[in-house]
């Protein structure tokens, strides 16, 4: 579950049963954050700007859906540098392919509030599917009576699989970033109006 949705539930104890309905994701509440292999430790970098809902009924799991737009340009590793080279050709070319989109094709594996969320991600121009390991913080009130949803996902992708290629070889051997991009989702959504 999500800390903040956490929190809220124990603050206010107030969790309640979740009828179907579209949340809004609640920018403001939820990170688009990702983790790749830099030399031999980890760059974490996210991205600022992004919207999307989440169609979410408790006892209906074959009826959540998702669908989401990333703005290619708000991405942020703490270094405007590299930002800029993030931004060219090299990698997400955002002149070119402005938005990273992903729309979820259907739920499996449920075993309680964790599941497979299966969806297609686009980015560079590249769709391909992915499986995300997702888990449902459920739905809270806060304590102005405003309803929350909370959704967590985690996946991995091979950013060569969407053309997005660029490295370059180091002294000793191997190479300065890795192929392998760790994805993590925390999303709040609040109901749609």
């Amino acid at each position: 579950m999500k800390k903040s949705t956490l929190l809220l539930v124990l603050l206010t104890g107030v969790r309640v049963q979740a009828g179907a309905a579209t949340y809004k994701i609640d920018s403001e509440h939820s990170a688009v954050t990702f983790h790749i292999h830099h030399l031999i430790g980890k760059v974490t970098g996210h991205f600022d700007r992004f919207q999307g809902t989440v169609d979410y009924d408790a006892d209906k799991p074959a009826s959540w859906k998702t669908s989401a737009t990333i703005e290619a340009a708000s991405i942020n590793t703490q270094s405007a540098k590299r930002d800029t080279h993030l931004r060219s050709e090299d990698f997400f070319e955002v002149e070119k392919y402005p938005t990273l989109t992903f729309k979820s094709t259907g739920v499996t594996d449920i075993q309680g509030n964790h599941a497979k969320l299966h969806g297609d991600l686009t980015m560079h121009g590249v769709t391909k599917p992915v499986v995300l390991d997702l888990e449902v913080g459920g739905v809270a009130k806060d304590p102005w009576g405003g309803t929350h949803a909370a959704f967590s996902a985690t996946g991995k992708l091979d950013r060569r699989d969407y053309g997005v290629e660029w490295n370059q070889a180091v002294e000793g051997g191997g190479v300065l970033i890795g192929n392998e991009v760790e994805l993590e989702l925390d999303i709040e959504g609040i109901p749609q109006k």
